[in-house]
């Protein structure tokens, strides 16, 4: 009976691990990295963002992005309002902080990730994302699950709109365009220079929220609309330098 009882709480014990791991703690590390990070890049780069007053003025949101480098979500961060970084995590794939080294364990840190599990059940990660909204979060979640390989957009997963609509938070569709061309997942480190002297474009282009009552409060439908709103900029801003 004891045994029993044993194994019965081994997997509330487990549950109870994952809320106090996650969101991973930014520290001051974390928080020195994001300063350091964005620093270089408006340096090394011609960084700018369209849109940004779409940002709610307050918390909590969903920013749903494409995936196109490592640094996706600190090169959202700086367009947020004042802030609001304070509040922001991701749901990230839980094998970024085990098979990335120092710098998945980094971004892990900066991101004030959330694990999810890509390859199995991603309901408790989706799960604790939908919790840390409803406490006043941001959250950013990728909905393509994976950084793209050819700088163009896969197929989307609900996640992002299953946590605005349960939350009941609006969700931001975000489209980053060239950072594909300067960090693809084939380089091991960004390349921000297309010429001598000629630094790469990196632009943020932030839509407006949508609303899961304007879609009958079905995730689906919440998908296709931002799926919709990515397809449209990619066709115009897949590559910010060819513009």
């Amino acid at each position: 009976m004891a045994e029993n009882k044993e194994k019965a709480n081994k997997p509330a014990d487990h549950h109870k691990h994952l809320d106090e791991k996650y969101p991973t703690p930014r520290g001051i590390r974390g928080n020195l990295a994001k300063i350091g990070f964005l620093f270089l890049t408006t340096i090394l780069t011609d960084f700018k963002c369209v849109g940004r007053d779409n940002f709610p003025k307050n918390n909590p949101y969903v920013v749903a992005s494409n995936h196109q480098c490592f640094a996706d979500g600190v090169l959202i961060d700086k367009w947020l309002p004042r802030g609001h970084f304070k509040w922001m995590c991701a749901l990230v794939g839980a094998d970024l902080e085990t098979d990335y080294g120092h710098l998945g364990r980094l971004i892990m840190k900066v991101g004030r990730g959330i694990a999810v599990d890509r390859y199995g059940n991603p309901v408790r990660g989706l799960i604790k994302a939908k919790k840390e909204v409803e406490k006043g979060n941001i959250c950013f979640v990728f909905p393509e699950g994976t950084r793209t390989h050819d700088g163009k957009l896969g197929p989307m997963k609900d996640g992002a709109a299953y946590i605005a609509v349960k939350a009941g938070v609006p969700l931001i569709p975000v489209y980053i365009s060239g950072a594909y061309q300067i960090w693809p997942r084939s380089q091991k480190w960004p390349h921000p220079w297309k010429a001598p002297f000629k630094r790469r474009k990196l632009i943020i282009y932030v839509g407006e929220p949508i609303y899961g009552k304007d879609h009958d409060n079905d995730a689906h439908k919440v998908t296709d609309a931002m799926s919709k709103w990515m397809h449209d900029m990619e066709v115009l801003h897949i590559d910010p330098d060819l513009g």
